[in-house]
């Protein structure tokens, strides 16, 4: 999948334009995505300088995008005789602090994009985990 990612208040807390604290394991589930094959996008309210600091400072966490702000295929807009397409990302999925509903913890995410599954499945779930079958033995207790 493509995964478009806003950075302040999902990936850190929110104290822009000064980067906040890591989110716990924001970046260890970013790197786990990545290693999944999944593409991300920063997709961020930064621009110039502040959008630079916000990459770097996932580039050093091991965390690297394919696009920021914008599609990954946005270069082929470009060539000449080529479609001009609105800024709307082409993205299978966006990560944000601003959802309705807030922000799963980045556990629930991961287990919601691996597993394949929406946040109301993912709700169920912890709602009623299956019991594991007990072992029958020889006595009826």
């Amino acid at each position: 999948m493509t995964i478009a990612i806003d950075f302040d208040g999902t990936i850190v807390e929110h104290r822009y334009p000064a980067i906040g604290k890591e989110l716990p394991f924001a970046t260890a589930t970013l790197r786990q995505l990545m290693k999944d094959g999944h593409k991300l996008v920063l997709w961020s309210v930064r621009e110039g300088d502040l959008l630079q600091e916000a990459i770097d400072w996932c580039s050093e966490r091991g965390v690297r995008f394919y696009a920021a702000n914008a599609d990954i295929d946005e270069d082929a807009n470009d060539k000449p005789g080529s479609k001009r397409y609105s800024r709307k990302l082409k993205v299978d999925l966006f990560i944000d602090d601003r959802n309705v509903g807030g922000l799963p913890d980045w556990g629930a995410i991961y287990q919601m994009i691996s597993r394949r599954i929406t946040f109301e499945q993912y709700m169920q779930d912890l709602a009623s985990p299956s019991e594991p079958e007990k072992k029958k033995g020889w006595w009826p207790f």
